[in-house]
């Protein structure tokens, strides 16, 4: 079978898939996306992921991109990580991973990056990123609520991809954008932060830490990413 080949970055979407497929236990192999080069705009990268995103990962099935599609592929595959087909929760698995995918994820986009959606003026970006962040706030308080709420897949007794998921998200919460990271406050969310302080000290995330240079405490006082290769901007 076809080694499962992750192209990455550092401390960038395919972190999520990083800890899947450590959690999973599958063996794998990493290829640098550089970004200060801007690797992924080359045209063999592009060849993997014609949007020019990180991740992509190799397959047997072929290249794939999207980071909840990738997800998804590897719970079906493994039949682990996630509810399966035919169970009765996996609706609500699904319409969650999609809402971190197409919502929260997004939201952190915008805020991070405001001048690829809004042109260079600082007043424009600054109102753009202010107005996202309470959005934002409102999103996790759903998934605050929601993580009481009991589900196996979330929060359960075993690790899913939405857990892992949410805690990157979560993550670059805390660190960006770098100069204006205060808008928020893990301890405001306390099922979060306890779903944070339980992942921490996986073996899976041990070893993320140990490739990306996440520092001790990547999810409960996360720290900027000193990697050994690449860079996370």
């Amino acid at each position: 079978m076809k080694q499962l080949v992750l192209h990455y970055a550092p401390d960038n979407a395919s972190l999520i898939v990083r800890l899947a497929l450590e959690e999973l236990g599958l063996p794998y192999e990493t290829r640098l996306v550089d970004r200060s080069a801007k690797a992924q705009d080359s045209a063999a990268y592009r060849q993997l992921n014609p949007a020019g995103h990180i991740p992509a990962l190799e397959t047997p099935d072929g290249p794939l991109s999207e980071t909840a599609a990738i997800l998804l592929w590897l719970v079906d595959r493994e039949g682990r990580m996630g509810p399966q087909v035919g169970d009765p929760a996996r609706g609500a698995f699904l319409k969650w991973l999609f809402f971190l995918s197409n919502t929260l994820q997004a939201g952190l986009r915008l805020t991070f990056y405001p001048d690829k959606y809004i042109g260079a003026a600082a007043q424009d970006q600054a109102q753009l990123r202010s107005h996202m962040q309470g959005v934002l706030v409102g999103h996790l308080q759903l998934l605050e609520h929601e993580v009481q709420a009991g589900h196996d897949w979330f929060g359960g007794n075993e690790v899913s991809v939405f857990d892992y998921y949410l805690a990157c998200c979560l993550r670059w919460c805390a660190l960006y954008p770098e100069l204006n990271a205060g808008w928020f406050d893990l301890s405001a969310y306390p099922g979060l932060q306890a779903l944070l302080s339980r992942l921490q000290d996986r073996p899976a995330v041990r070893a993320a830490q140990l490739a990306e240079g996440l520092g001790e405490t990547p999810f409960t006082a996360p720290s900027l990413a000193n990697p050994p290769e690449g860079s996370a901007l």
